[in-house]
């Protein structure tokens, strides 16, 4: 983008920070600061304030396009040479992103939106509170501002936790070493717990999808695509050969006959013969079933005591939204107020008073509570918001 154009970004960023209501992280002056300019500059980075009237005062005279603070912390953040930093622990941070999901795009931006959303609750409901006893006071919840959602943990009793430490928490979550056999064994024990709760749970979600794909119903083809992409996925982690689309296919066309999908609902698997062992490789890599929303958490964010992360309140360079914060009730998407970014995380104008062209193939975008399907060339009214979001995302230009 032009640096008119960036100059015209960093003059809203900068007239936001002046308004805002600052978010100070805990033991503020014990974290490092990082910054990214407008226009391509270096990042501005081992940063420390003494305050929060410092850091208002550094960002409204230079607006910055993205910002982040450490998730370690530090004696001395402001030395340039990290061993000079003198670590003293890190908070715990799961970063889910949508676009790592299989068959997920951000072209459709609301949808991928309500998926990742749906994944980090799966992520707190069914993994982080109930197997690892991790408390909620000790949570914060934000959405990134872009394509997630930030799960950020400050137990200090785990601030001491290495990156192997951070790694075999990742691994147990992501479903790696599970022995799927053994938890199908306790498929009809109402009391089971842990992974063969989670199997007798929801292998009846896996039969639904398989079903659609044997009875080609309309989403049938984007079912089988995602399904195969994260069996690659899964097989590919555990060093296995790969299966192709018609061994899914094949084995979807098994449960086109009434009694021998009851026997595997019944928890029957060797009604499947041969295709036993495929079935137990879609359990496992159902993204839905095994690897849940930790399946797509950023192992690289969890595992690394030295992480930036975005600061909440502040504007992500890419879409102009605000990283908020909200409560861990609010990622349910059962519950009657669910977290909607689209609706949330604007903070410029909301009336349409700008044109735009689309310069996209094609994409679907919400702003508030209409949406559009877009395609190249479309010209659009939108509000300041809209128009920051679509340009910085590089899917429109100002006419």
């Amino acid at each position: 983008m032009a640096s008119q154009g960036w100059a015209r970004f960093a003059h809203r960023f900068g007239r936001y920070y002046q308004t805002s209501q600052f978010w100070r992280p805990p033991r503020m002056p014990m974290r490092e600061w990082m910054f990214i300019p407008f226009g391509g500059a270096p990042p501005l980075r081992h940063r420390a304030f003494r305050g929060e009237s410092e850091l208002r005062q550094f960002l409204s005279e230079r607006a910055m396009h993205s910002c982040f603070y450490s998730t370690a912390y530090w004696n001395k953040p402001y030395e340039m040479k990290m061993d000079a930093k003198e670590w003293q622990g890190a908070d715990l941070i799961f970063d889910l992103d949508g676009d790592h999901l299989p068959g997920v795009t951000d072209r459709d931006f609301p949808g991928m939106l309500d998926v990742i959303r749906d994944q980090a609750h799966s992520l707190w409901n069914d993994f982080l509170e109930p197997e690892f006893g991790f408390k909620r006071e000790f949570l914060q919840v934000t959405f990134s501002g872009h394509r997630g959602f930030h799960l950020h943990y400050r137990d200090p009793s785990l601030f001491h936790l290495d990156s192997e430490a951070r790694r075999e928490l990742v691994s147990h979550i992501r479903g790696e070493g599970v022995d799927v056999s053994g938890g199908l064994a306790q498929y009809n024990d109402a009391n089971s717990k842990g992974w063969s709760k989670r199997i007798r749970g929801q292998i009846p979600t896996l039969i639904g999808k398989l079903t659609d794909i044997a009875n080609e119903t309309d989403d049938s083809k984007s079912i089988l695509k995602t399904l195969h992409l994260e069996l690659k996925e899964q097989l590919r982690r555990e060093g296995k050969p790969g299966r192709g689309v018609a061994s899914i296919e094949k084995l979807a066309n098994l449960f086109v006959h009434e009694d021998r999908l009851q026997r595997v609902l019944d928890g029957k698997f060797a009604a499947l013969g041969k295709s036993q062992g495929l079935f137990l490789d879609l359990v496992k890599s159902d993204a839905s079933i095994v690897l849940g929303a930790a399946g797509e958490t950023d192992e690289v964010v969890t595992i690394d005591v030295r992480r930036q992360i975005r600061w909440p309140t502040s504007l992500h360079g890419k879409t102009g939204m605000r990283v908020t914060e909200f409560e861990l009730e609010r990622l349910d998407p059962d519950r009657s107020n669910p977290f909607d970014a689209l609706n949330e995380a604007f903070v410029f104008g909301m009336d349409k008073n700008l044109k735009v062209q689309i310069t996209v193939e094609d994409a679907i975008v919400r702003f508030g509570n209409q949406t559009h399907d877009v395609k190249q060339g479309d010209i659009l009214d939108v509000s300041e918001s809209s128009a920051t979001f679509l340009c910085l995302k590089g899917w429109g230009s100002l006419v």
